[in-house]
């Protein structure tokens, strides 16, 4: 397979940005960065702009107007992959809101058929819910919760092609689940929980390795009670996703969460619903009207219901409202996720011998094409 030279365009790296070189691409790896194209190298030049590591979204409810509660099969999954690659997004993990055991299990098994059959994009599946705690249910239906039983253990461990992220609210959860969980190989997260700090924190101890949303669905920092939220800006090993769209958690708070935690703790998350690269802007939720309202979703009484965010703009609004510079935002939407799903070895970042997931902007930030194990996609933002 002949060789492909990107150039004329910004190269962020993981800790420095290059001007004036070319990016070689063999096949589905990336060779490297030089300033000596081989002549054998078919030269592609991208017109200016950034050349990036492609975004990965650890929570994604849907997309091109499918929810995944309502089509978990590979045709829905691949619809979903599709309305978001349009906005850089070259992993995700389709999200299934809290739902009968039924509906888990296909959700499960649709993310191993389209892992296994080769649907772009698709790293595994995230299971939000249903074990979650009634009074931070959200727009979640609590008539749909359940507890951690061991049919629903043995369902949640069984072996995966892909990642598999499980949130939970962890004071619910009987003891020593979050550590099978954890053993089995499962990113247990927290949310939608009303867990006190020494709850949290013993869930850290057990292997808890991220939270969902922060900020929203859980217990806040206060001066005498720090709880979810101060146990993981506290804690230096775990991660957690921030929906920076300026509405779900305010700029002010983003940029705090950033100063206590630093930059390599944070993951930008949509929680996109099937808005995102569709053309309505009403969908049904569980029996709820959802409609887009201010650019973001919500119920009949004005419940938040996920987001008409994008990867893209999550990355311009890194930079805009929390001050990041293009590096920085960079590692939320790329580096981090990647790491936190332990696939920074194959992907997140531009090196040599990663997989050539990547994403090109204008200088305008704006998305014009995207790679996947090397394959290009254009589809102007």
């Amino acid at each position: 397979m002949t060789m492909t030279a990107l150039t004329g365009a910004r190269i962020v790296l993981a800790n420095r940005i290059v001007d004036g070189q070319a990016l070689i691409v063999d096949g589905a790896r990336i060779v490297g960065v030089t300033d000596s194209v081989p002549g054998t190298c078919e030269r592609h030049d991208l017109g200016g702009g950034w050349l990036l590591p492609g975004f990965i979204d650890t929570q994604v409810n849907g997309g091109g107007d499918v929810l995944f509660n309502d089509m978990p099969s590979v045709a829905g999954i691949r619809t979903i992959a599709q309305a978001h690659r349009r906005y850089g997004t070259t992993g995700l993990l389709p999200t299934l809101i809290s739902d009968r055991a039924p509906v888990v299990e296909a959700a499960i098994a649709a993310g191993e058929d389209a892992i296994a059959g080769g649907v772009p994009g698709v790293l595994g599946v995230h299971i939000e819910g249903p074990h979650l705690n009634p009074d931070k249910k959200g727009i979640h239906d609590a008539a749909r919760f359940s507890a951690i039983d061991p049919e629903a253990l043995a369902r949640l461990t069984a072996p995966t092609r892909g990642r598999r992220i499980v949130t939970l609210a962890p004071e619910l959860a009987p003891a020593g689940a979050v550590r099978a969980l954890a053993e089995a190989g499962v990113l247990v997260c927290a949310g939608h929980s009303l867990a006190d700090y020494d709850q949290t924190r013993a869930a850290l101890v057990d292997g808890l390795a991220g939270f969902t949303h922060l900020f929203n669905a859980m217990t806040q920092f206060l001066s005498r009670d720090p709880g979810m939220v101060g146990a993981a800006l506290e804690d230096r090993a775990s991660h957690f996703g921030l929906i920076a769209d300026g509405l779900h958690v305010h700029p002010a708070t983003l940029r705090v969460a950033m100063l206590a935690r630093g930059v390599e703790g944070i993951m930008l998350v949509t929680d996109a619903m099937p808005p995102v690269g569709g053309r309505r802007d009403r969908f049904t939720l569980m029996g709820q009207d959802i409609s887009v309202v201010g650019g973001t979703c919500r119920g009949p009484d004005g419940t938040l219901a996920g987001s008409a965010l994008t990867m893209a703009q999550a990355f311009r609004n890194a930079m805009e409202l929390m001050g990041c510079d293009i590096i920085a935002a960079s590692r939320m939407a790329s580096g981090n996720p990647a790491r936190f799903l332990r696939l920074d070895q194959h992907t997140g970042t531009i090196a040599s011998g990663l997989r050539a997931d990547l994403v090109h902007l204008d200088d305008a930030r704006k998305v014009t094409a995207t790679w996947i194990a090397g394959a290009r996609a254009d589809h102007p933002e």
